[in-house]
């Protein structure tokens, strides 16, 4: 199920935002020179234990779109949520589409 959740103007430009969607805490990040430009994951830092993904710092390393945790520093892809440096560790990644200027994230057993 496609959520409404912000319009495109809401999101800070090169970072991230926490949302609470269909009961979720969800990190949005808004990278305007990407496609696409915008990403969803679990705000959830598995490794540190604590809901900070979205204040992390938005980067490329090598060649991979990242949120490095603000805790210790583990870099998430944008992509799919795996974890660089531990093949073991993923956080949830969402689908994303913009409509218009409204961000549109798709949630699992969020009902029809």
């Amino acid at each position: 199920m496609w959520i409404d959740v912000c319009a495109v103007q809401d999101l800070p430009n090169n970072a991230g935002v926490a949302a609470r969607v269909a009961g979720r805490q969800v990190a949005i990040f808004y990278l305007p020179a990407e496609t696409p430009a915008v990403y969803a994951l679990d705000n959830w830092d598995p490794l540190g234990e604590a809901a900070v993904l979205a204040r992390g710092i938005v980067g490329d390393l090598g060649g991979q779109l990242v949120v490095a945790s603000p805790l210790y520093k583990q870099h998430f892809r944008l992509l799919d949520g795996q974890c660089l440096e531990d093949p073991a560790v993923r956080v949830a990644s969402y689908p994303v589409r913009l409509d218009g200027e409204r961000v549109l994230i798709a949630m699992p057993d969020a009902g029809p």
